[in-house]
C-alpha cells in the first residue's frame, strides 16, 4: 500500500443498513470513511423486520449490540399456519433453549430502528462523514486509489469503494450490468398501532399464515405499541420492480379464498407500500480491484428468508475481519471478503426463491407443505437452522478457505 493511499478514506456508496454497517466495520479497521447517499437526507423507509442470532452476533461485532437490543422485540415463537383452514403447518419456539442454542435472540424492530442504532454508532465515531444528494456517476481506480465522480462532477478520491447501494446499485451496474429477475411477487407493507390490531392475533411472536399464491405476517414492534403487517401476493399485471403507494382495493381483491382471521389483517391498515419485488441470479465475482460491492448491491434476494438485512450486516463484519487479518492489504482482504460470502450468500438467495414457493402452495404441493413438519421437535428444527444462525464474527472467514 502506497503511503498516499494510507491517508485516503474509503468511499462507502450507499447510507442504508449495509453502508453503515460498513462504515463502522470500517472506522474499527483503522479507517476514515466517506458515506455517498443518493438521497437528500440519511434516512431509512420501510416498516419492520426480523433478525435472527446472526444479526445479532453481527450487531454486537460493529459495537450496536445495546443500541439496537433496546429497541427489539423478543418473540416467544415463530409460527406459520394454513391461511385457508387455519391448520399450524410449524411452531418454533424462539426460547432460552434457542437463546442457548444460537447465543443470541430472536426479534422483530423496526428498519428504521436498525438503521438509528448504525448511523448513532457510525456519528459517534467522529470518523464517518456523509454528503447526500450524491449520485455515483463515474468510477476510475489504478493500483492504489479510486476516483468517482457524481453527478454534479464532482470529485471523491479513496483508497477503496464499497457499494453498498441497494438493489439498483450504480456500483453493480458499472461492473456487472446485469439484469434484474423481476418475480411478479407485490409486497404490501404498513404498520398498525396496537389499538386497532386484532386482539385475538396480538401475539408476541413472528407470523405468517400461507395461502395459495399469496401469505400474510405480522408480529409485534416498539415494545408491542404497534405491529407490522405484510401481504404477499403474485399480481395479475406485468409488474416492474419499484415501490409506490398500495391500494387497500387491490389487496382485498387478491384474498378471496383466506379464513376470516387471517383476512382481517388486510383490513387494517389505512395506508400502504407497494413493493414490486425482484432479484438478481447469484454471481461468483463482485470484487474488481479496489471496488467491492456489499448487501443488497452483492446478493439482492426477495424476502421470504427474512435475511436481508442480516445478510448486509454479515458482509460488512466479515470485510472488516478479512481487513484485519491481512493487516488492511486491500487487494487480498477484498479476495477474501468475497470468497467468504459468495456461496452463503447465493444460499439466502436461492433458498427464498423456494421457501416463496413453500408459502405460496396450491393443490398437492400445498398438502405437502402442509405435512413438511409434522411432529417435528424443536431441537430438530435448530439443527435444520444451524447453518444459517449459526455464524458469528470468529467464523465468518471459514467459507473462504474451500472457494478457490
Amino acid at each position: 500500500m502506497s503511503p498516499s493511499s494510507n491517508t485516503l478514506p474509503v468511499l462507502v456508496a450507499g447510507g442504508g443498513i449495509g453502508g453503515l454497517a460498513a462504515a463502522l466495520a470500517l472506522v474499527r479497521q483503522g479507517f476514515q470513511v466517506t458515506v455517498l447517499e443518493q438521497a437528500p437526507e440519511i434516512g431509512e423507509i420501510g416498516a419492520g423486520i426480523q433478525i435472527g442470532p446472526n444479526g445479532f452476533h453481527a450487531f454486537d461485532a460493529l459495537g450496536v449490540g445495546d443500541k439496537a437490543r433496546g429497541r427489539a422485540v423478543y418473540t416467544e415463537f415463530m409460527v406459520m399456519h394454513d391461511a385457508i383452514d387455519e391448520y399450524q403447518v410449524g411452531k418454533i419456539p424462539t426460547d432460552e433453549k434457542f437463546l442457548q442454542r444460537f447465543g443470541n435472540p430472536y426479534a422483530v424492530i423496526h428498519r428504521a430502528d436498525v438503521h438509528l442504532s448504525l448511523l448513532e454508532a457510525a456519528q459517534e465515531t467522529g470518523q464517518v462523514q456523509f454528503h447526500t444528494s450524491t449520485r455515483v456517476e463515474r468510477i476510475e481506480q489504478d493500483d492504489h486509489s479510486v476516483t468517482i465522480w457524481d453527478q454534479n462532477g464532482k470529485l471523491f478520491q479513496g483508497c477503496a469503494l464499497i457499494g453498498a447501494d441497494g438493489v439498483k446499485s450504480l456500483v453493480r451496474e458499472q461492473f456487472v450490468s446485469d439484469p434484474a429477475r423481476v418475480t411478479g411477487h407485490v409486497v404490501y407493507r404498513a404498520v398498525v398501532d396496537k389499538k386497532d390490531f386484532p386482539q385475538d392475533l396480538q401475539w408476541n411472536a413472528a407470523a405468517i399464515w400461507v395461502g395459495p399464491n399469496c401469505h400474510l405476517v405480522h408480529y409485534p414492534l416498539r415494545g408491542g405499541e404497534q405491529y407490522n403487517v405484510v401481504v404477499t401476493f403474485h399480481s395479475r399485471e406485468q409488474e416492474e420492480w419499484g415501490v409506490k403507494d398500495g391500494s387497500k382495493e387491490e389487496v382485498q381483491s387478491y384474498f378471496q379464498g383466506i379464513c376470516p382471521k387471517a383476512r382481517q389483517l388486510i383490513d387494517l391498515p389505512k395506508t400502504w407500500k407497494r413493493w414490486a419485488t425482484a432479484d438478481r441470479e447469484p454471481i461468483g465475482q463482485w470484487t474488481y480491484g479496489r471496488v467491492t460491492l456489499l448487501g443488497d448491491a452483492a446478493h439482492p434476494t426477495t424476502q421470504y428468508m427474512a435475511q436481508g438485512a442480516c445478510m448486509a450486516m454479515e458482509d460488512a463484519v466479515t470485510l472488516g475481519e478479512a481487513l484485519r487479518v491481512h493487516n488492511n492489504d486491500w487487494p487480498q482482504a477484498l479476495d477474501i471478503y468475497q470468497r467468504a460470502r459468495v456461496a452463503r450468500t447465493a444460499r439466502i438467495v436461492l433458498s427464498s426463491r423456494e421457501m416463496g414457493r413453500i408459502y405460496h402452495a396450491k393443490g398437492v404441493e400445498r398438502l405437502v407443505r402442509n405435512d413438511l413438519w409434522r411432529g417435528r421437535s424443536p431441537e430438530r428444527f435448530y439443527d435444520a437452522m444451524e447453518w444459517l444462525y449459526g455464524w458469528n464474527v470468529g467464523n465468518c472467514l471459514d467459507a473462504a478457505q474451500h472457494t478457490r
